[in-house]
C-alpha cells in the first residue's frame, strides 16, 4: 500500500513560521489616514492627521516632495525631542502619533509629504498626502474693488472740473456780451 503524504511535519514547521513571520510583519506597522488629499489656502495652517500603530520603539519620518525637490521635514520617536529642518522649524508641530501639522502655508508648499515608520528592527511603512496649497482670492478681489473705488472717485473728481469749467464758461460769455452791448446812457434820442 502506498502512503502518500502531502506533507510532512518539517514542512509544516516551516510554514507556519513563515505565515507567522508575514503576519507579525504586517501587523507590525499600520498608519492610518481618514484624508490623504488636503487642499489649503495660502497662509492657512494644515493638519495632516495619522494614526500609526506600531510594536515596540520606531521612528516617524516626515518627508515633502514635489518636481523639483524632495527633502527631509522632520524625524522623531514618540515622547522623545523631534529634529526638525531649519526651514521648517518655527512652522512644523510634531505629535506621537506621528501626525504634523504645518503653519503659515505658502504656494511652494503644495506637493506630496510621506510619512516614513521605521521600527526597530529596521522594517518600515509609508504612506503619502497630497497638498495643493491655493492664492487667496478674497486679496484679488479687494485689489480689484480698491481699484474700482479709486477710478469711481478720480471720474467724480473730473466730472466735478467739468461742472466747475462750463459755470466759469458761461459767466465769461455773459460778461462779453454785457461788454459789446453799447450802453443806454451813450445814446441820445434826435427829435423828429
Amino acid at each position: 500500500m502506498w502512503h502518500f503524504r502531502l506533507w510532512d511535519v518539517q514542512d509544516v514547521a516551516v510554514f507556519l513560521s513563515i505565515a507567522l513571520y508575514m503576519c507579525h510583519l504586517a501587523g507590525a506597522i499600520s498608519i492610518h489616514s481618514p484624508q490623504r488629499s488636503l487642499t489649503r489656502l495660502v497662509q492657512e495652517d494644515v493638519f495632516f492627521s495619522v494614526d500609526v500603530n506600531c510594536s515596540g520603539n520606531h521612528t516617524i519620518q516626515w518627508t515633502f516632495m514635489s518636481g523639483v525637490v524632495s527633502r527631509t521635514i522632520g524625524t522623531w520617536q514618540p515622547g522623545g525631542f523631534p529634529n526638525i529642518t531649519v526651514d521648517y522649524s518655527s512652522r512644523v508641530q510634531p505629535y506621537n502619533n506621528g501626525s504634523m501639522g504645518l503653519s503659515d502655508l505658502r504656494l511652494q508648499d503644495g506637493g506630496y509629504y510621506v510619512i516614513t515608520v521605521t521600527d526597530e528592527t529596521g522594517n518600515s511603512k509609508d504612506a503619502g498626502h497630497v497638498l495643493k496649497v491655493n492664492e487667496v482670492l478674497y486679496e484679488d478681489l479687494q485689489y480689484l474693488s480698491v481699484s474700482a473705488l479709486a477710478l469711481a472717485c478720480i471720474a467724480g473728481l473730473l466730472m466735478l472740473a467739468m461742472w466747475l469749467l462750463d459755470k466759469v464758461y458761461r459767466k465769461i460769455v455773459a460778461w462779453r456780451r454785457r461788454k459789446q452791448m453799447p450802453e443806454n446812457d451813450a445814446t441820445e434820442l434826435q427829435p423828429l
